[in-house]
């Protein structure tokens, strides 16, 4: 039962059909000159127009303005960030939760990419019945945030009431299942949802 706000970014269930995810991933290289910022595991991530990996800042509140990936054309992301590997100044090769900043040299980002993979996230507010098969997004100023204790991103959804029929990022399947029960209505409802159409880059149209 979420009571408390504690938001994890995007984590993968299952497919759409059902099947439950078995924990595949598409290897990505993050610009070898490293990022201005930290990507954290559950975060939306989107290629570059150098044909790098970068977070994804936009909320997908609608596909102009809000639009995944940078807020402007909705070119679409390619996934969800879940980890990546890297050879430190020592020589080892360190496989992390998250992208630290300014990381350079080789860094292979893992990245759950299948457009029909269902995720689970954690609502801003409640999330009613009413809200299947709507479309919400992420909270404004929380898509590309973090810890970097745990290395989770902190990435919210709206709460229900902002639910809506128009073009937005992600439609609302279901609920997160506690003990046999889907749990509804709760402070902070957990909830599991699909990228919409458009708002991925392997069902979207249109060239990085």
């Amino acid at each position: 039962m979420a009571s408390v706000a504690s938001p994890y970014g995007l984590k993968p269930v299952n497919e759409l059909g059902g099947t439950p995810y078995a924990g595949a991933t598409r290897s990505y290289l993050i610009d070898p000159a490293g990022t201005a910022a930290n990507i954290y595991n559950g975060s939306p991530v989107y290629v570059n127009s150098s044909g790098y990996l970068a977070v994804a800042t936009a909320t997908g509140a609608d596909a102009t303005t809000n639009g995944f990936p940078v807020g402007t054309t909705n070119t679409g992301i390619v996934g969800v960030f879940v980890g990546c590997s890297y050879v430190n100044a020592q020589g080892q090769v360190i496989y992390a939760q998250y992208y630290p900043t300014g990381t350079t040299g080789v860094v292979n980002a893992y990245v759950v990419d299948d457009p029909g993979v269902v995720f689970q996230v954690q609502s801003a507010g409640t999330v009613t019945q009413a809200a299947v098969g709507a479309n919400v997004f992420f909270s404004t100023g929380a898509v590309a945030t973090g810890s970097t204790s745990t290395g989770n991103s902190t990435a919210s959804v709206v709460a229900g009431a902002s639910a809506v029929t128009t073009t937005a990022a992600f439609r609302v399947v279901g609920f997160v299942n506690m003990q046999g029960f889907s749990v509804v209505g709760d402070a902070y409802t957990d909830i599991l949802v699909k990228i919409n159409p458009g708002y991925h880059t392997f069902t979207n149209a249109v060239g990085l």
